[in-house]
């Protein structure tokens, strides 16, 4: 444990670290990546659902024929304890 703390003191004072370029590239990429997965995800979570309709939800979701019944039905309970959607 204490030398894995030296370690970790060591690396921390150092003032630049060289990698190799194709890696260097690839963290650039996935940096890039994650900046535009987290802008869409908060863009996402701030929009409000196109209806309020609980009806109109659970005719979407039953036309799709992809869901099962258990699923439908605790979807409508949901709805109807949430106090954004109405009748």
């Amino acid at each position: 444990m204490i030398e894995y703390a030296y370690h970790l003191r060591y690396y921390r004072a150092m003032p630049t670290v060289t990698i190799p370029k194709k890696e260097y590239q690839e963290l650039v990429e996935k940096k890039l990546r994650y900046e535009h997965l987290r802008a869409v995800v908060e863009e996402e979570i701030f929009t409000p659902p196109p209806t309020r309709s609980r009806k109109t939800v659970m005719q979407a979701l039953k036309g799709a024929k992809k869901y099962p019944q258990e699923f439908l039905k605790s979807v409508s309970r949901g709805l109807k304890r949430s106090s954004y959607f109405h009748a």
